[in-house]
């Protein structure tokens, strides 16, 4: 059976499903990236597989809140995590400006899933209308593996109901208002009334930072 196949029946799947099937299909050798935004697909994963790689991209450019609660989770659920950093390719380009996302986010990955046969993302198509077509299981031509998207047909709500329903801690700036978490230079909250990620890559005509791009 091919990927396309595959990825036809796992639209019906639960996210547990989809992580079992990608531990059983490629054991060994897995790896999950995590912003840290939120927790669930590595909870998801540590029930099945407590010991899998799970990627922190360290853009140098993190809120401080994010450093501390990356830590804290680390620490709280023995977690196997690998710190990216980026190259010195990124030395004349700071968070937020041209080009940073490619050397503090894209080459640091593909070099950290070097040798995995998937990895797997907690991208959601309801995130934003250029991954509306995302599909759940597919071949990433860009880092040479199978990416698997286990939130891929979840929403917010979804994601919010198992946040709730396993008492999950959350990232510090939710409280503060903050609903789409990343690199503090191009993060903002979102206006009342506005969408969910709307604050992301504040200032500029961003949606994508090059990882979820084909």
């Amino acid at each position: 059976m091919n990927l396309s196949d595959v990825a036809s029946l796992a639209e019906k799947w639960t996210p547990d499903e989809i992580v079992a099937w990608s531990i059983e299909q490629f054991p060994g050798a897995i790896t999950v990236a995590c912003s840290f935004e939120d927790l669930v697909l590595v909870d998801i994963v540590r029930r099945h597989a407590p010991r899998t790689p799970v990627i922190f991209l360290d853009t140098e450019g993190h809120f401080p809140e994010t450093y501390e609660f990356v830590n804290r989770i680390e620490k709280d659920w023995d977690l196997n995590l690998v710190r990216t950093v980026p190259g010195a390719d990124a030395a004349d380009k700071p968070c937020g400006t041209d080009g940073c996302c490619q050397v503090r986010k894209v080459g640091p990955l593909q070099r950290a899933v070097a040798g995995y046969g998937a990895w797997l993302t907690s991208v959601k198509r309801v995130d934003a209308v250029t991954r509306a077509d995302m599909p759940v299981i597919s071949w990433d031509e860009k880092f040479g593996l199978v990416k698997v998207n286990p939130l891929a047909t979840w929403t917010d709500d979804d994601v919010l109901w198992y946040i709730g329903e396993h008492q999950l801690p959350e990232h510090p700036l939710w409280a503060e208002g903050y609903t789409s978490i990343g690199c503090a230079a191009v993060t903002a909250k979102p206006a009342p009334g506005a969408d969910r990620r709307s604050g992301r890559w504040a200032g500029s005509d961003h949606v994508e930072c090059g990882l979820h791009e084909a």
